[in-house]
């Protein structure tokens, strides 16, 4: 069969062979023993509802046997046989260009090179998923072919409940990831629910169909690594930045490093992930032995070299071994998954790699006591070296919060908030999402490199055009954008898709997707999926992260997030998603994302002007309600710029009234 004729059978007829268990492959780790024996019939009754009742005596035996030696139930047997990674637009089977862009966003998810645990369908953090099983994939794929531009595909957790009459104007697809009653949002609820099948962690791009490989990140990174420096008036050259995990997310850290121009130490436990980056050339050493690293650190630290190295070991090693040696810290953090502390997503000192999975799936209780006595040896050693003038920032993994309840010194005199400060919180909210400024990313649906240069090229002219006439406040972010547009082809970014980020507010997301649409309708280049993080302006309501520079009281509130899927929804978006769980744990965030297809018609220079700015500016007015000075100063900007937008804006309050 053709990779087409694949596509449009969906789940096939006849069970094709069981596929050896690929050994080279980064897997998942063994989730642990959680369903009573009951539930383990009703998670094996889910899974087959997917097939015809002929095949469930052979299936069924196989699925228990997954689920007892994986702890899920992946259905490996119908993993696809063909290579999997985004196919030029052209390539795949379809009534429907948008549905046919997106078909390449989720493969994109899933290539090997880009996803963390391809075969469990993980691309990033540990436990973010594309979808739960193979059968959710094929039947998702098989309903993309099928779609017209008058219907909706409705998507339940990597579900595809199916197609439903809609209109073109509606979005395509429909995306919800964990939602589940708020009262039962704990850890051991998403791995009882993921276990039996009807529910999962969708991270925040991973369930979306928006990830881009580590160059997502990379950005981001780059712009919290320069900004930390600003802020302790250093520059990179000849200092050290020290953090750790080099996984789907963490690996753009070393990357970022380089691009900044510090030295960087980035610490990993899994041998696999840590060598598959270096081939990829995000790191450039590996060290292997802490008595060898540290005359290395000295030496780069000596001669100013731009360089990262990866420590294959444990971070907290290096805090304690560069605290005895005195070696100064500059900048340090953390990016494990420690959203997902007790299934992969951070390991305790003193196990090799395998003796902690081992741990983790046999005997979780003392897996867990073991890295919460880890997190509190963490924290101490961190203590130490902020006492000798390192800045420490928490990366939104949730550090400082298992920290906190692992019973670890890091919380601030109150009692109430922590000794160290989210990256959100002391730089990127104030620096950057109070004026708007996120990450926008585009995508090109024909695969070629010359028509991401060309996009390129596009969004640096209209950058350095736009910085002529802008506001003192914001040229320090049009400047790092320019210069990071300008360095992204050198720099060699793209993993997966032809894709880029950049760092844009409303007015430079929405004048760039008009230049793209416009080179569209000219011929000069492809398609163009328009997209972003939900790590953004607005799409995300995550108390620890993108909304800890919100002082109101209203950072645990989810009430920006929910209005901005929504609004996307029926502003012009391709696709919409809203997630419970993405960057810093089940139950601790709900964060939205959307994708836009642009093909160069009048339609979708409509569309995006009406989505962008709402998308963005959503965000900026709860902001600004929250009285925060940069976004008070951009909603009123945008409201000079547009007429029909009239928000409500805050009054100031002299604190002396409040003194009684």
């Amino acid at each position: 069969m053709t990779f087409q004729e694949q596509i449009q059978q969906g789940i096939p007829s006849v069970l094709p062979q069981p596929k050896p268990y690929e050994t080279d492959i980064n897997h998942a780790p063994k989730r642990k023993e959680i369903l009573s024996a009951e539930e383990k019939k009703l998670a094996v009754r889910n899974a087959l509802r997917y097939f015809d009742a002929k095949h469930h005596e052979v299936l069924a035996k196989e699925f228990r046997d997954e689920l007892e030696t994986y702890g899920r139930i992946y259905m490996y047997r119908l993993r696809p046989d063909y290579r999997m990674y985004a196919r030029p637009i052209s390539e795949y089977p379809g009534k429907s260009e948008q549905a046919k862009a997106i078909m390449l966003m989720i493969q994109n998810n899933l290539d090997y090179a880009v996803a963390q645990h391809p075969h469990e369908l993980i691309t990033y953090g540990g436990n973010g998923a594309v979808f739960q099983n193979w059968a959710q994939y094929l039947l998702t794929m098989k309903y993309l072919s099928e779609m017209t531009d008058e219907q909706t595909l409705v998507m339940y957790s990597g579900h595809p409940m199916g197609l439903f009459p809609s209109h073109k104007e509606a979005p395509r697809v429909v995306i919800t990831n964990g939602m589940v009653i708020p009262n039962y949002s704990k850890p051991d609820d998403w791995e009882k629910f993921n276990a039996l099948g009807v529910s999962q962690y969708g991270q925040m791009t991973a369930g979306s169909y928006m990830y881009i490989g580590p160059q997502g990140i990379v950005h981001g990174t780059t712009i919290t690594v320069l900004n930390g420096f600003r802020k302790i008036k250093k520059s990179p050259g000849g200092h050290l930045f020290v953090t750790s995990g080099l996984g789907g997310m963490s690996g753009a850290q070393p990357k970022a490093g380089n691009i900044a121009g510090c030295v960087t130490v980035c610490a990993e436990v899994n041998p696999k992930i840590t060598h598959i980056r270096h081939s990829q050339g995000w790191i450039n050493e590996i060290i292997e032995n802490i008595d060898e690293l540290v005359p290395r650190v000295k030496k780069a630290l000596e001669n100013k070299e731009v360089v990262s190295i990866a420590y294959l070991g444990n971070v907290v090693d290096v805090w304690e071994r560069f605290d005895q040696e005195n070696l100064h810290i500059d900048l340090g953090s953390d990016q494990t998954s420690l959203h997902n502390p007790w299934a992969g997503g951070y390991y305790p000192t003193g196990y090799t790699f395998d003796e902690s999975n081992e741990l983790m799936a046999n005997d979780p209780e003392k897996f867990k006591a073991e890295v919460q006595k880890t997190l509190r040896r963490h924290a101490a050693a961190i203590n130490k070296h902020t006492a000798k003038g390192t800045y420490f920032f928490d990366y939104g993994n949730a550090f400082l919060l298992e920290a906190s309840r692992a019973g670890a010194d890091v919380m601030a005199e109150n009692g109430i908030d922590f000794k160290y400060p989210s990256y959100v919180q002391d730089i990127m909210g104030p620096m950057c999402f109070d004026y708007g400024f996120g990450p926008f990313r585009w995508v090109c649906t024909s695969g070629k490199p010359e028509d991401l240069q060309k996009t390129d090229e596009i969004a640096s002219k209209i950058l350095e055009e736009m910085s002529k006439t802008a506001p003192v406040e914001i040229q320090q972010q049009m400047q790092d954008n320019i210069q990071w547009i300008k360095g992204a082809q050198e720099n060699k970014l793209v993993v997966g898709s032809q894709a880029r980020i950049l760092y844009a507010d409303a007015e430079g997301r929405i004048r760039i997707a008009e230049a793209f649409n416009q080179a569209i309708a000219k011929g000069e280049i492809g398609y163009v999926v328009l997209g972003r993080d939900h790590h953004d302006v607005s799409g995300t309501d995550s108390p620890y992260r993108e909304t800890s520079n919100i002082y109101d009281g209203s950072r645990f509130t989810a009430d920006m997030a929910i209005h901005n899927v929504i609004g996307d929804s029926f502003r012009g978006a391709t696709w919409v998603s809203i997630h419970n769980g993405g960057g810093v744990g089940w139950g601790e965030v709900i964060n939205g994302g959307f994708g836009m297809v642009l093909d160069g018609s009048k339609e979708a220079s409509r569309r995006l002007e009406s989505m962008l700015f709402w998308d963005v500016n959503n965000g900026i007015s709860r902001r600004s309600w929250a009285r925060n000075d940069g976004a008070i100063f951009a909603i009123k900007r945008a409201m000079e710029a547009q007429p029909l937008l009239k928000v409500t804006l805050p009054n100031k309050v002299d604190e002396s009234l409040l003194d009684f």
